[in-house]
Parts: C-alpha cells; structure tokens; sequence
C-alpha cells in the first residue's frame, strides 16, 4: 500500500513540475518574485489536494478488495464456574447490652465517690454513698423495739403452749414482733438505696455526678458504666431480605474510623417488620477482644445473603440488549487459529456485585466470550481474534 501511494504521489509531483522544466522551486525563491513565489505555491496546493483526493480513492478501493481490511478485531474471555458470594451493603452502628447510666435511688448529699474514670469494677462493687438522713438512728431505735418485741413474743409463746393467759395476748404479741420486723427490713431496704453499686462488671465511662452534690431519686445521674465484653452491630434490612438474611449468615464489617476490617456473622435476625421503614432489625456479633471498637462507632457492612457454588459471572459492560428488552452477548464458533464467526448468545443474568453480574442461563461453562469489541460485530460476523498478552 506505502508503494502505491509514493507511485501516485511521484506521478503527480512530476506532472505537475512538468508545465515548468525550466525553473525549480529553488530558481523561483532565488528571484524574489514574490508573485512568482505566490503563482507557484498555488500550483502545489492544487497538485496536493488533487493527491489527498486520489490517495481517498485508492484506499477505498484496497477495503473493497482486501478482505482482511473488513474483518474487525476482538478479544475473548472463557466462561469459567466460580463461587459467587453475592452480599447487601448495609451500615450500622456498634452496640451494647451493658451500657447503663447508674442514677440515684436516694435522695440526699452524695457523701463518697469511691471510683474514677476508666476504672474496671466488678458486679456489685460499691461506687458511691449518698447520705441516709439519719436513717441508721432509726434503724437503731426500731431494732432495739424489734428485739423487744421479740423477747415479748416468745415469752408469751412459752406461756400460751402452757395453756397460760389469753389467745388475745399472744396474737398480739405475735403481731407486734412481726411488724417490728417487717420495720426493721424496711428500713435496711432504704439504707441499702443509699449505696451505690455496679450493676454489672464494666468499666467507669464517665463520672456525671462530683461528691458532694445533692442528688434526687430517678433524676440525678451518677456514673456511665460499660462493658465491652459483648459487643454487637445493629443495622436495618430491607423486608426483602427477610428469608435470606438469617442467623449464621457471614458479614464482612469495616470500620472506616479505624480502617479496619473483620469477618463476622448474624447472631440474631428479628421477626419483626417495622411498618414505618419495612426493615426489621439485625445484629452482627464483633470480636470482643479488639479494644479499639467502640460503642456507637459507624460500621459498613457487607452481608451474604446469596451464594452459587457454580456460577458463571461476566462483565456487565459486554451485555446489550435489543427492542423487546432481551439482553445477549456474542461468543465465537468455529474457530481456526485466530479466526472465527461470531454467534449471538440470548442471556437470563441474576445478581449483580460490582462491575460483573451473574448469568443464570445462555451461556455454558468453557464457552469463549468477546470482551472488546463487543459492540461491534453482528451475529454471522468472521472475526480476528486478537491474542492479549
């Protein structure tokens, strides 16, 4: 081809220079004439369009009659079966049972602060004491009256079993202890509101109330205790992931804060639909270990909820789709060395992860498939089939 175009581009060169033996471009640039220098410029702006057109011409004419010229060039892929492990992108926010603020039972002067920050305690350790308004005097009074009340009743016990004075005497006597009793317990129970305790084992989060401070009964918040022993993740789920999304099922959670990434699964799936959102709730255990997880930290989730042990997964930039709606990609056939036909393939495709989708018919596993030039053959097509290294 490079042959025949410096053929036609000499033939006409020489044609042109022809009209005038005499003089050169040189002779005429050394006359300075420069409307001689003007006439001959146009001369060969006429002679090179008139070779651009002729060199179109001839190139078309090499298309026409050079079969290779028309077959397009593409590559391939094989479809292979692969695990696919489809999952729903959710974000939720970490959790805890045992993130409780302590306030008071009593009211009073908060006499004792005896834990600080970030402190570990155990369950039922003392925390602080709230002052009992002198509830220990009469805690003393009542039991000297209990004991009392006692001595009366078993005395008048000895002497009922003794056929000796009254029914009357000796049910009130009964009566009397019993109530003395039942004081001294309530009062206990009051004093015993006046200690703070833990209710679980944890850390202090934050001391809210400072000694001293006068604190009311259900109002007055103390401490902040936490334990991240049991951590979870909390998101909701679309309804339409209700049969697929069960416990068991594997999680991959990141943590974006702390660019950090664990595998996970689903302790509890709720049964609940929430008619406001037409979610229902999920919980996702975490690593329990990993102290830089905190309560309330935002995670992004990926869950698995579908799973093909034999699926065949295509790019789905490849994909075209005709006037009913049907989608289609082109494989080859016949195929001798690097030629081959090229043959429409109509495709049912399922669920999508990335920029590959899976197809659940049409295509069959080992089938060559082509990727680039895709949208540019037609079924029927001979192809060249072009080796990626």
């Amino acid at each position: 081809m490079k042959y025949i175009y410096s053929l036609a581009l000499t033939s006409l060169l020489l044609a042109s220079c022809g009209n005038d033996k005499k003089k050169t471009v040189e002779d005429i640039i050394e006359t300075n004439n420069l409307e001689l220098i003007r006439q001959k410029k146009a001369e060969l702006d006429a002679t090179a369009q008139e070779i651009s057109i002729q060199l179109k011409q001839l190139d078309k004419s090499i298309k026409e009659l050079d079969p290779q010229e028309k077959v397009p060039l593409i590559t391939t892929f094989t479809a292979e079966e692969s695990v696919f492990d489809h999952f729903v992108e959710l974000q939720g926010n970490v959790s805890t049972k045992q993130n409780v603020v302590i306030t008071a039972e009593y009211g009073g002067v908060l006499r004792q602060v005896y834990v600080k920050e970030g402190q570990n305690v155990s369950k039922g350790q003392m925390l602080a004491k709230i002052d009992d308004g002198g509830l220990s005097q009469q805690l003393a009074q009542v039991k000297i009256q209990a004991a009392l009340a006692k001595t009366t009743f078993e005395r008048q016990s000895r002497l009922w079993d003794q056929k000796i004075g009254s029914e009357i005497q000796y049910l009130q006597a009964k009566s009397n202890y019993e109530a003395q009793e039942e004081a001294v317990n309530q009062i206990q129970q009051q004093i015993g509101k006046t200690i703070v305790r833990a209710p679980f084992s944890g850390t202090i989060d934050d001391v809210i109330t400072e000694q001293g401070s006068v604190v009311a009964p259900g109002q007055s918040q103390l401490f902040r205790i936490v334990n991240l022993d049991d951590m979870y993740i909390e998101t909701d789920v679309p309804e339409r992931y209700i049969s697929d999304i069960v416990k068991g099922k594997e999680v991959k959670v990141e943590f974006p804060v702390l660019g950090k990434e664990v595998d996970a699964k689903v302790r509890q799936a709720g049964n609940f639909i929430n008619p406001a959102n037409r979610s229902f709730k999920v919980e996702i255990a975490i690593p329990s270990k990993n102290l830089d997880i905190k309560p309330n930290l935002t995670a992004k989730l990926k869950i698995n909820d579908y799973t093909n042990p034999k699926a065949i997964l295509i790019p789905q930039s490849i994909i075209s789709e005709n006037a009913e709606g049907q989608q289609y990609v082109y494989t080859i056939i016949d195929k001798v060395d690097n030629k081959a036909t090229v043959k429409r393939e109509f495709i049912e495709t399922g669920k999508i992860q990335g920029n590959y989708i899976e197809v659940l018919s049409g295509i069959r596993n080992g089938e060559e498939i082509i990727d680039e030039g895709a949208r540019s053959v037609k079924d029927g097509q001979e192809v060249k089939i072009l080796v990626v290294e």
